[in-house]
Formats: C-alpha cells, structure tokens, sequence
C-alpha cells in the first residue's frame, strides 16, 4: 500500500475500526496504522485473519488490539470497550464499517438489527472514550444513502432501507456529538468491486454489477474507497457531513 494520509497525521491516536479483518475495513485500518494510529482491530468470526493483520501492523511499530464481538450483542460490545479502556485508556477515531443483511440464514430483522441499532449502540458505548477533537466515520453507499428518492435493486432493497435507518438514528447523534468536541462524517461510495455485498447482489442477480460499473464509468475497489474512508478521518468535516465517493449523477438527477 502507498501513503494514503500524511505521515505522522495520527501519530499518538488510538482508532477502531469495526469490521476490519477483511476487505474495507481491513485496508482502512491498514491506512490508519500507517499514519501512526495505534489500532483496534475488531473481527465477527474471522479471528485468524485479524491476528494475521495485526501481526503486519505491529511490524510498522503499531499497537494492535484484537477483539472479537457480535456487534448485535450489547454485552459483546460492551466487552469489547472494556478491552479498548484496558488496553488504551481512550479512543480517538470510530470508524463504524461493518455491516451487512444479505447473509443467508440471518433472522428478518438482522439487517435492521445490525445496521441501525448495533451502530447506534456502539457509538454510545464508544462516546465516554471519544474525546475532543475526535471523529466518528459511518460508512454506507449510494443505494443506501439515496433509496428515499433513488430505488436500488429489489435484493437489496432490505439492506439499503435498514443502513439509511442507521445513517438518520446516527445523524441525530451529531448535535451532540459537536458540543463534546467530536466530528462525525458519513462516507458514502457506490457499489464497491471486491466486497462480499458486491459478491452476494452478483449472486442473487447476475450482471448487476456489470451493468453499474458500465452505467457509473468506474466502480472503486476495496482499498480504493478504503482510501476515501480513511481521508475523512483527518479531513475537515463537510459541511453536511457527508462525503460523496464515485459518480453520484444517477442518484441526483431530477
């Protein structure tokens, strides 16, 4: 990987980023750690890949907490925030990337479950370690972002209604936020090449992402819009707190 952020920009910053054993998440911490960033590294059920990147990550001279935790779970979360004060003491960045809702076998109410309410309750539970001058990053897509006047495609219409759900209950949060001295922003990017959602909406409806690269001109890979996500970071906060990745014009036009 090249230098994404000024070198040194974190140096003495603690950050998490949940869902970072694989793909955005992994590239994003990645990012951060090579801009100085002591790190946590939280993992679902990919224990031995996150243990591998933070082995990579300490070898730049980091500190990598590994913690695992079903962000459902309110206790698991709240475990994983013991661990963070334990190991750190504080928290200077919240990047809240995971997500999901396509997964077979999940209840009905998992999408909603995990991309409104696990993100409201881990910003809560994160919030008494965040300190001023902080910033909490939400990560989403346009089919999310825009499905109030854009429609998206009907497998994953379920997953976009529940992330925009988790995008308004954490945009509430930010009056907030502001007056203890944190900045939040939302990342929003297209379809991303490379992701298990890419892979799962590929499977349900075949040429889907074809037919978008091909609509949008260029979808970003996984460390492409990694690299967005990890720039919001130490970027000043937009001033409605939304960063816009990739081609927007089939979202936006009226």
């Amino acid at each position: 990987m090249t230098d994404v952020l000024p070198a040194g920009s974190l140096d003495g910053k603690v950050a998490l980023v949940t869902g970072s054993s694989r793909g955005i998440g992994a590239d994003t911490v990645r990012y951060l750690a090579e801009a100085g960033a002591d790190v946590v590294i939280n993992f679902r059920n990919k224990a031995p890949r996150a243990e591998k990147l933070a082995g990579q990550l300490r070898e730049l001279g980091r500190r990598a907490l590994v913690v695992g935790a079903d962000l459902t779970d309110p206790a698991s979360v709240a475990e994983m925030f013991e661990a963070i004060q334990a190991e750190y003491g504080r928290l200077d960045v919240l990047v809240l990337n995971a997500s999901g809702g396509m997964e077979s076998g999940m209840a009905e109410d998992y999408a909603l479950a995990l991309n409104r309410d696990a993100q409201l309750n881990v910003l809560n539970a994160a919030t008494p370690l965040l300190g001023d001058d902080a910033r909490v990053v939400f990560v989403t897509s346009h089919q999310a972002h825009f499905i109030r006047t854009t429609p998206t495609m009907p497998e994953y219409e379920p997953v976009a209604l529940s992330k925009r759900a988790g995008e308004d209950a954490l945009r509430e949060l930010i009056p907030g936020l502001a007056e203890k001295g944190i900045g939040f922003t939302v990342v929003s990017g297209d379809m991303i090449e490379g992701t298990i959602t890419a892979t799962l909406l590929e499977r349900a409806n075949p040429g889907a992402i074809a037919e978008r690269r091909e609509s949008a001109g260029k979808l970003y890979n996984v460390s492409e819009f990694a690299a967005e996500v990890a720039a919001a970071v130490v970027d000043p906060v937009p001033a409605d707190n939304t960063r816009l990745v990739g081609d927007v014009s089939a979202f936006t036009a009226e």
